[in-house]
């Protein structure tokens, strides 16, 4: 018995070793941050108002295990309507084996928040692009990281941030990181709402992902933004899957796609920022709010599981591109 209890702990230790140089998906350091923010309506976010309530949310920066260089670049992991899901680990773990530094924000807990999606009302849309500024001015000071190559990658509700935080404009007026992003990369954003000088950004490139099923955000609106932006000789492109329900890179989606109960998509509005600082649903002609008719409900979710390969290939080859 004792001999046999020898071989079985000795080829535990074999087969922990073995693993150990899997190096996929290891932070060898992680981080934790508060980050100072504010929670304000998208008309105070607008109009550049900074008298909204104080806040503190968090994130978590992690440490590759092999750096691609001295000090390393970021990327910024901003969540969905449903909080910190199971597609954040995805990337972040992707990203560590590729020698990258992520910073996943968690929008929601600091706000007493865990789901958004069957009342986008309970927190303004841009909040989530003054959380990412906010954290840039935290680690644009850190010693091992470089403030010139932070990266805003978004998913959904985070893709929307991701994307306009390229906005000149919104840079102007909230990030005083003394830094910028690089690149933006969301996926699957509502990119139905027009805002005033929207066709100028940063002029850092914008890669968008999107699947062509998605009935959440659906990708007309994005196709139609994408081409304004290019008409305004901005760095942008929208690579399409013929697939990719909304959430297509979710490890733990469901195939077909399932219902996202009661929660509210804005599909059928077009948002327009008229007059600065005031949002007007376009059929109307009056201030939108998510109890408009246009609004609806139990939009889908799922998985793609060659979506989501093919996306990682296309970002990690967007990457070595810009980092090189």
């Amino acid at each position: 018995m004792l001999i046999k209890s020898l071989c079985l702990l000795a080829l535990t230790v074999i087969s922990l070793a073995s693993g150990a140089a899997d190096l996929t998906g290891i932070a060898a350091r992680s981080e934790i941050y508060t980050i100072a923010t504010l929670n304000l309506t998208d008309k105070q976010f607008l109009l550049g108002d900074k008298n909204g309530k104080e806040v503190n949310v968090g994130g978590i920066l992690r440490f590759p295990p092999k750096p691609v260089s001295a000090k390393i670049p970021v990327i910024f992991l901003v969540h969905g309507s449903s909080g910190m899901a199971s597609n954040i680990d995805f990337w972040s773990n992707h990203f560590l084996a590729e020698g990258y530094a992520t910073f996943s924000m968690d929008s929601f807990t600091g706000r007493g928040l865990t789901i958004v999606g069957p009342n986008q009302a309970s927190l303004g849309r841009l909040n989530m692009v003054l959380d990412s500024y906010r954290a840039m001015e935290i680690l644009a000071k850190h010693p091992r990281l470089d403030a010139s190559r932070f990266v805003m990658m978004g998913f959904s509700r985070g893709g929307q941030a991701a994307l306009f935080s390229s906005l000149q404009r919104f840079n102007d007026t909230w990030n005083q990181s003394g830094t910028q992003f690089v690149a933006h990369i969301p996926f699957y954003a509502d990119c139905g709402t027009s805002y005033i000088t929207d066709e100028k950004t940063t002029g850092k490139p914008i890669r968008l992902h999107h699947g062509k099923t998605d009935d959440y955000n659906p990708i007309a609106s994005c196709r139609s933004y994408v081409e304004k932006l290019k008409v305004a000789n901005q760095d942008v492109e929208l690579d399409e899957y013929d697939f990719g329900p909304h959430a297509f890179d979710s490890p733990l989606g469901t195939t077909p796609p399932s219902v996202s109960k009661d929660a509210q998509t804005a599909r059928n509005c077009h948002i327009v920022e008229k007059t600065k600082g005031v949002l007007i649903n376009a059929q109307t002609n009056q201030e939108f709010k998510y109890t408009d008719s246009c609004i609806e409900l139990n939009p889908h979710v799922g998985a793609d599981e060659d979506a989501r390969t093919k996306a990682a290939q296309k970002v990690d080859a967007f990457l070595a591109t810009l980092f090189k």
